[in-house]
C-alpha cells in the first residue's frame, strides 16, 4: 500500500458509487454487491456468490478539481490450479467520459480453485493502492471502474482536492442481466466488457447484472430486476441453462414466462429486450453440461467441452438451437399483449461468420476483440435508429 498519502480522505458512501445494488460493511471496508441481500440469502451457491460480488460495471463517480487520486482496496483474485496465473484486474479511469488511465492493485486475497476436485480455498493477503496522477486541475467528472472479475473491498479514497457526488444526469439507466459473457469474462478491462462498450456508445448509464454461471432464471434475480429503477431492461437467456444442464424444455418455457412476469410486475411499460444466446459451437446442437477439458488443463490451457449427447434432445434436453426457437416463440406470443417487449437473436451479435474469424478461445467465452464486436453490434442494433432502445426524438 502507498506510504505517501494524499491529504483529503473522503468516506466512500453509496452516493459515490454506481452500478451496485447493495453495499456490505465488512471488517476491512465496503463491499459492493450486484444482488441485494435478500436475493443472496435465498441461494447458497458459491459460484453465484463469487460472481455477484465481482463488481462488473460498478464504478466510483465524483466531481473534483483533484490532480491525483488514490484508492485503497482489498481484492480477491482467482487462481486456477494447473492453469496459467491470471493478471491483476485493471481499474479504468475516465475523466469527463473519456479514458484517462489504468492501474492495478497487487496483493490481495487469493481464491485457489481446483476444478478437477471441485474445491476452492481462500488465502488472505494484504490490501493495495491504485493511484492516478497528473489529472487536469479543473472541475471534472471522474469515474474509477472497478475490476469486473475481482471481488473488491473498498477501503479508502484520497485526493489532493475535495470531491463531491456527481449529480444525477439526464442519461437513461440500462439494466442488463446475462451470463459470464455479459459479466465480462475475458474482456480486456471493466470499460471494455461488451455491455460497458454498448452503454458508452448508446449514451446510457449501465447497471450490469451479468453473473458468471448465474443466468439461470432464478426468481430472486427477477425480483432484483423488478425492483431496480431503470429506463431500459434487457435479459440474455440461454447459455447457462444449457451448460449447467439445469432444466428440460417442459420447465424452460414456464420459467421464462415467470421470470418476465416478475419483471413486469414492477416495470410494466419499460422497454424490455429478450436476447437469445450468441453462437457457441459446442452447444448449438449438443446439450450440457459443460465441463473443463482436463487434458488441456494439464497442458496449462483452460478449455471447455460439451458432455451431453445430441440424441438426448428427444427427451427434452436443451441446446442453444432449441432455446433460441423457444424464446422467439414466447416473445412473439407475449408481445401481442406487451408492445414494449422485444426480441433479439444473439447470432446477430456473434454468429457463424464471426466464429470463423474470432473463435471462442476456451470454447465458451469471447476474447477482448469479440467483446468489442458484440458491444458495437448491440449498440447499433438496439440503441441505434429504429432499435428497441433508440433515444426518443426531442
Amino acid at each position: 500500500m502507498s506510504t505517501e498519502h494524499l491529504p483529503i480522505a473522503t468516506p466512500i458512501t453509496a452516493d459515490l458509487l454506481r452500478g451496485a445494488l447493495d453495499l456490505e460493511r465488512t471488517e476491512h471496508g465496503l463491499l459492493p454487491h450486484r444482488l441485494p441481500a435478500r436475493a443472496r440469502a435465498q441461494c447458497a451457491d458459491g459460484q453465484l456468490a463469487l460472481a455477484e460480488s465481482q463488481p462488473s460495471g460498478v464504478r466510483l463517480v465524483f466531481r473534483t478539481r483533484a490532480t491525483a487520486v488514490e484508492l485503497d482496496t482489498l481484492p480477491t483474485k482467482r487462481v486456477y490450479k494447473g492453469a496459467p496465473p491470471r493478471p491483476d484486474g485493471p481499474y479504468d479511469l475516465l475523466v469527463d467520459g473519456r479514458p484517462a488511465g489504468q492501474g492495478r492493485v497487487t496483493g490481495g486475497n487469493t481464491l485457489l480453485i481446483d476444478m478437477a476436485a471441485g474445491t476452492a480455498e481462500k488465502r488472505p493477503g494484504p490490501p493495495g493502492t491504485v493511484r492516478f496522477a497528473g489529472l487536469p486541475g479543473v472541475v471534472k467528472d471522474v469515474e474509477i471502474w472497478l475490476p469486473h472479475n475481482e471481488t473488491t473491498e473498498l477501503l479508502a479514497l484520497r485526493t489532493d482536492a475535495p470531491v463531491e457526488p456527481l449529480p444525477a444526469g439526464g442519461r437513461r439507466v440500462w439494466l442488463h442481466h446475462g451470463s459470464s459473457i455479459s459479466h465480462g469474462s475475458d474482456a480486456a478491462s471493466p470499460t471494455t466488457t461488451w455491455p460497458a462498450l454498448a452503454a458508452s456508445l448508446g449514451g446510457v448509464d449501465l447497471v450490469n447484472l451479468g453473473l458468471g454461471g448465474g443466468a439461470l432464471l432464478d426468481p430472486f434475480t427477477a425480483r432484483a430486476l423488478r425492483d431496480t429503477p431503470a429506463d431500459l431492461i434487457s435479459v440474455k437467456i440461454g447459455i447457462n441453462i444449457v451448460n449447467a444442464d439445469l432444466m428440460r424444455l417442459r420447465a424452460f418455457g414456464p420459467a421464462v414466462h415467470g421470470f418476465l412476469d416478475t419483471i413486469r410486475e414492477g416495470r410494466p411499460t419499460v422497454p424490455l429486450l429478450v436476447v437469445s444466446p450468441v453462437l457457441c459451437p459446442i452447444h448449438e446442437d449438443t446439450p450440457g453440461p459443460s465441463a473443463p477439458d482436463f487434458d488441456r488443463l494439464a497442458e496449462g490451457r483452460l478449455r471447455f467441452r460439451a458432455t451431453g449427447d445430441p440424441a438426448e434432445r428427444a427427451a427434452g434436453k436443451l441446446t442453444l438451437g432449441i432455446i433460441r426457437e423457444e424464446l422467439s416463440r414466447l416473445v412473439e406470443q407475449r408481445a401481442a399483449d406487451d408492445p414494449h417487449l422485444h426480441h433479439l437473436d444473439g447470432r446477430e451479435l456473434y454468429g457463424e461468420a464471426d466464429s470463423a474469424e474470432l473463435p471462442l478461445p476456451d470454447e465458451l467465452h469471447p476474447d477482448a476483440a469479440t467483446h468489442r464486436r458484440i458491444g458495437e453490434r448491440f449498440a447499433a442494433l438496439v440503441f441505434g435508429p429504429g432499435g428497441p432502445f433508440s433515444a426518443p426524438e426531442v
